[in-house]
């Protein structure tokens, strides 16, 4: 394990456990793929990954409704049942995603993952990948 790696992941592992109630915390490429886990399955961290990538599309393309947007998703909240799911760009093609139980502290939360991604957003960039190159 690079040490970049093993820095992310102790980051990902202070942000789950300074906010009660985290379940899962990801980062993720912008078309999908995982790149750092805490909390979570591979299995798991794979899915909510790629879905996360079909969210922030959908993102984006509602905020190129707004004037002065670009088209650039920032934060997305989604309150189900049972919890909360948040999804943050977090540098160049990348993006921190947390599942989180229902009594989550949604203001805490919120301030910890912005924190987390001025703190390491650098890291936390994808560049994009080039045909026949592998993750």
């Amino acid at each position: 394990m690079s040490q970049q790696r093993a820095d992310m992941d102790w980051m990902l592992k202070d942000l789950a456990e300074g906010v009660p109630q985290t379940r899962h915390v990801i980062v993720l490429s912008a078309d999908g793929l995982r790149i750092a886990q805490y909390g979570a399955e591979t299995d798991t961290a794979d899915r909510l990954a790629a879905a996360c990538a079909g969210l922030q599309s959908l993102a984006g393309a509602v905020a190129s409704e707004l004037p002065h947007s670009q088209g650039r998703m920032r934060l997305v909240v989604i309150e189900m049942d049972g919890g909360f799911f948040y999804l943050m760009a977090a540098g160049a093609g990348a993006y921190l995603a947390v599942l989180a139980d229902e009594g989550v502290d949604a203001g805490l939360m919120g301030q910890r993952m912005r924190d987390l991604v001025a703190r390491i957003g650098e890291h936390l960039s994808s560049p994009p990948r080039r045909e026949g190159q592998t993750a």
